[in-house]
């Protein structure tokens, strides 16, 4: 997998779902679903929508867990980590919880309303250092990365430049189109 480079798989920044950090999370969800309209139907859609500042720099992420997330507000008073997302807990404490604190009672009721409130800001996810990947790194150290941190996806950076967006979901089809090759 050495000679196979994280360029090779990458989605371009000018093919990605991108919003500024004052837009709103209708506008998120806007551009994710327009970005899908363009795209090549032959491989899977984007799940994520990234954020720049007013240099045109991404400066967070946003996945479909943070949007749901900011529709309900209790989440961040029971979960203070943005990226949490593995909490261990059974269906029984879930249910549990989702009665006590009454969650998503409200929430659906005003939707657009909310929606068009929220700031991206707010509620995206500022990546972290190993989030962050060279276009001209090894595809292994790229699946390191993506298995360690628990990520769907990765920053490409061309110098300190971010010039697109490495997926898990186009490396696990690169990964299984050599499983499937292999003549066993």
């Amino acid at each position: 997998m050495k000679s196979q480079l994280v360029k090779d798989y990458m989605v371009p920044l000018s093919e990605y779902a991108t919003v500024s950090k004052d837009a709103t999370l209708a506008d998120a969800v806007k551009a994710l679903q327009e970005s899908q309209e363009g795209y090549d139907p032959s491989k899977y859609p984007h799940r994520a929508i990234l954020v720049y500042d007013e240099k045109k720099d991404v400066i967070g992420k946003i996945s479909l867990i943070c949007i749901l997330r900011a529709l309900e507000p209790k989440y961040d008073e029971m979960i203070s980590d943005k990226r949490a997302t593995h909490l261990g807990f059974t269906r029984q404490f879930q249910k549990a919880m989702l009665e006590q604190l009454q969650l998503w009672e409200a929430p659906l009721k005003d939707i657009c309303k909310k929606a068009s409130d929220i700031k991206v800001e707010n509620f995206m996810v500022v990546p972290e250092e190993g989030e962050y990947v060279e276009k001209e790194a090894s595809l292994d150290v790229a699946i390191h990365q993506l298995v360690m941190g628990h990520h769907q996806s990765l920053l490409v950076t061309e110098g300190k430049k971010i010039v697109g967006i490495l997926r898990l979901t186009d490396v696990f089809v690169a990964v299984s189109s050599m499983v499937t090759a292999c003549e066993i």
